[in-house]
């Protein structure tokens, strides 16, 4: 179902919390428990809190911004301005008026603002740098409208692409259609119908995303005939065809506008969130190796010195639980003793086997040591050696195990009960397939 008023609210109160939560963690210098302050790091996460106190302003002042791209003199300018119902932004017929973004607030008398975002063409600017205002303008954006004006080049289709991976909800607008026969008009919307889902079966839009309007028709030479007078001849300028564009931006915005407003400024948080992780891992790096392989030798000996072989089993247990928590307390990650045993869990089942048959070993051999020692007392030879390669498969194990919660801890820092990731997973749940906000979402999902 599309979201109602009310659920749409209650996505924004889920977000707000769940961003706050995660700016009073991050930004807490006892996020790192003992180890003392790292200025390196401090400096290096610096913009990552800029962008959690940006999302979480994002949901408390709320401002729904749309971005126009698109190539040069494809009227992105006319657009905004036939949206707002004012020439505000020049237009015009040489090559790249708009210099560089602007931005204007479109009165919808909603207690959502609307912010229209005019960009320059992205064949107008070099390729970094045009790459690079590309990312912040669709960053920022919770809809973009990429303006065409005929059959898509292949820039285009490439810019196309690029835009779709910002997990953005996109319209495609076809511009200038009064400059084309209506034959041809339809032939070039149904190629662009065809094009939107013929990206290795994954779409780029649906038919439903496209939009036909004249922004900024050109003047037409109107005879006028009198019964009395001559004729005269005059230029006239025909209203612009836009209305479908802004019902359909309205229309959304209205079922589905604040609850995008939300997911945008939560994938927003998540960013930024597993940013401070992967910095953290990185600037870190040689303590997380030592509190490693120290495990590795507590597990190691437990394992080797204890007779019994179902303590070894649970003695080994604890001791990873303990070594996941204090990785977390290292890289500052939030982490509880139940969501430690989860992540157990989780790399258990994904090492493919192999710690499945580490313990599996380990457990024959702590049975065979224990076997040993019940029979043959004295024989302390064959109970040493049993014991120390079981210590040694423990301690491996224990490796692996370390190894695999530095990458866990980086991807899943925004896991948790009110963590970014998982109020996404519940918006999802929540909302149907149709919707802008699940084909958002779904996209999201592949590009993790």
């Amino acid at each position: 179902m599309t979201p109602t008023p009310s659920l749409q609210d209650s996505h924004l109160q889920q977000s707000h919390t769940s961003i706050q939560q995660a700016l009073n963690w991050f930004a807490s210098q006892r996020r790192h428990w003992n180890y003392p302050p790292n200025p390196e790091l401090q400096a290096a996460v610096r913009q990552d809190l800029q962008a959690l106190k940006a999302a979480l302003a994002k949901i408390e002042q709320p401002v729904i911004r749309i971005a126009t791209f698109g190539l040069v003199s494809r009227g992105k300018s006319a657009v905004v301005n036939a949206l707002i119902g004012q020439k505000i932004l020049p237009t015009g017929p040489l090559h790249g008026v708009t210099q560089w973004p602007q931005s204007i607030r479109w009165p919808s008398g909603d207690k959502v603002q609307i912010e229209l975002i005019d960009t320059p063409g992205l064949d107008e600017i070099a390729g970094e740098a045009r790459s690079q205002m590309a990312q912040e303008v669709a960053y920022q954006a919770d809809l973009i409208l990429f303006i065409v004006a005929g059959d898509i080049t292949r820039t285009e289709y490439d810019a196309l692409c690029d835009l779709k991976k910002s997990c953005k909800p996109l319209l495609l607008v076809f511009n200038k259609i009064d400059l084309y026969p209506e034959q041809d008009r339809e032939t070039i919307f149904q190629q662009l119908q065809q094009l939107g889902q013929n990206h290795q079966n994954l779409p780029i839009f649906s038919a439903d995303d496209i939009v036909r309007v004249a922004a900024e028709p050109p003047p037409l030479r109107v005879r006028l005939e009198f019964p009395d007078a001559p004729t005269q001849e005059t230029w006239e300028t025909p209203e612009p065809q836009i209305e479908e564009l802004r019902q359909k931006i309205l229309q959304i915005l209205n079922q589905e506008g604040r609850s995008l407003l939300a997911i945008n400024a939560l994938v927003q948080t998540q960013k930024a969130e597993e940013n401070i992780a992967r910095k953290t891992l990185a600037l870190r790096q040689e303590e997380a190796d030592a509190i490693i392989w120290k495990y590795a030798q507590y597990k190691a000996l437990a394992v080797a010195v204890n007779p019994i072989a179902v303590l070894d089993l649970l003695g080994g247990f604890v001791t990873d639980l303990f070594l996941i928590r204090a990785l977390a307390r290292l890289y500052g990650l939030p982490i509880t003793s139940f969501k430690a045993g989860q992540l157990w869990q989780k790399i258990l089942i994904s090492s493919g086997g192999l710690l499945g048959a580490e313990l599996s070993s380990s457990l024959i051999l702590g049975l065979s040591k224990t076997t040993s020692l019940l029979e043959s007392p004295g024989s302390f030879t064959t109970y040493a050696s049993t014991a120390f390669l079981q210590g040694g498969i423990a301690g491996y194990s224990a490796y692996i195990i370390g190894q695999a919660t530095k990458t866990y801890l980086a991807q899943g820092c925004s896991w948790g009960t009110w963590g970014a990731s998982t109020v996404i997973a519940e918006i999802l749940s929540q909302v149907d397939p149709q919707t802008f906000i699940y084909r958002v979402l779904q996209q999201e999902r592949k590009n993790i």
